[in-house]
């Protein structure tokens, strides 16, 4: 089972749509895949499920929600270890871990358990690494791969899911707030998993903890948030500056040599068209855009921007495979 974490802590680049596309297309190869809510915003949540069926796993009991943050209730009161995970099968090969916007509650939680890991405090490691342990859980589900939407900060909350993750995408907008935010998670996520495998030989022997690789795999940048009256130019700009920034912040590497364009760098997953109007029919739909038909309106012109979608989501799964070392059939 391979875990991917998506991250970036400038929020508005695509993220949680991202995930949720990634997560149809894999099931489209016939992948046994799982998608994980870790943001407390719950997004990705929000456009899996109905709102009827939202009302059923937030329930007003905390310790009968079927989300994420249910399963790490018992440790949040302290009265337990984690819960058994409360899977969501949106197909027979795609399940969705529920989001919650209860789970913020658990930042204090793990900001305070990070130190005292030092001590070699066993409590403090089970809330560490109960992200991980969830995780784990999945495998009597069946999952081949795990995808994890996380919120756009570089909280306690973040910290726990990156350490549980073997692989991290990126995904970016053209603009100066991404790039701005690519610096300050570089570092971050070295300073991150350096302190974790420090903390490792520190961990009771007979728990289960992650290796804390959080290895980055590649950035997508996504055209999602940009304007009509945005100049192509001010785009092509700051596309132009992503391969040495994501050298230099993200993999600690101070090249000489000029950085290939982002169309040709292999750092670069895919880079994402505007799909304009398909997104709304798809929220709308609660399908993901390589799904939309003409009975959901996508007609016309639609039509062609719909079969776009999908090579590039095609195309972007079996990259990022490849990086994770899952194999897919050539057709899905």
């Amino acid at each position: 089972m391979k875990s991917i974490a998506f991250f970036n802590n400038k929020g508005g680049v695509g993220k949680t749509s991202l995930v949720y596309h990634l997560a149809w297309m894999f099931e489209k190869f016939g992948v046994n895949v799982l998608a994980v809510d870790l943001d407390p915003q719950a997004n990705l949540t929000a456009m899996f499920l109905e709102e009827s069926r939202l009302e059923e796993v937030w329930s007003d009991d905390d310790q009968q929600r079927q989300t994420v943050y249910g399963a790490i209730n018992p440790i949040l009161r302290g009265t337990g270890d984690i819960a058994r995970l409360t899977i969501e099968k949106v197909t027979p090969k795609l399940g969705l871990v529920p989001g919650d916007l209860g789970l913020s509650r658990f930042e204090d939680k793990l900001s305070d358990a990070w130190p005292r890991c030092h001590n070699r405090d066993e409590s403090a490691f089970r809330t560490m690494t109960a992200f991980h342990r969830l995780m784990l859980q999945s495998a009597d589900w069946g999952a081949d791969i795990v995808l994890m939407d996380v919120g756009p900060n570089l909280g306690a909350i973040n910290r726990a899911a990156l350490i549980a993750s073997d692989h991290v995408v990126l995904p970016l907008g053209a603009d100066l707030f991404s790039l701005q935010g690519m610096k300050n998670l570089g570092p971050t996520m070295r300073d991150w998993r350096k302190i974790w495998k420090e903390l490792l030989s520190k961990g009771p022997s007979d728990l289960p903890m992650p290796t804390g690789d959080m290895s980055p795999i590649g950035y997508v940048v996504s055209q999602h948030g940009i304007r009509e009256s945005r100049p192509v130019k001010s785009y092509q700009r700051w596309v132009a500056r992503i391969p040495r920034i994501y050298r230099e912040a993200v993999l600690d590497r101070n090249e000489v040599d000029v950085p290939p364009r982002p169309e040709e760098d292999p750092h670069a997953l895919a880079m994402l068209k505007h799909y304009r109007s398909l997104m709304p029919m798809a929220m709308d739909s609660h399908k993901p855009m390589f799904f939309l038909k003409s009975s959901d309106g996508a007609i016309g012109s639609h039509i062609q921007a719909v079969h776009d979608c999908h090579d590039d989501f095609f195309n972007l799964a079996k990259r990022i495979a490849f990086h994770a070392g899952l194999t897919l059939s050539d057709t899905p």
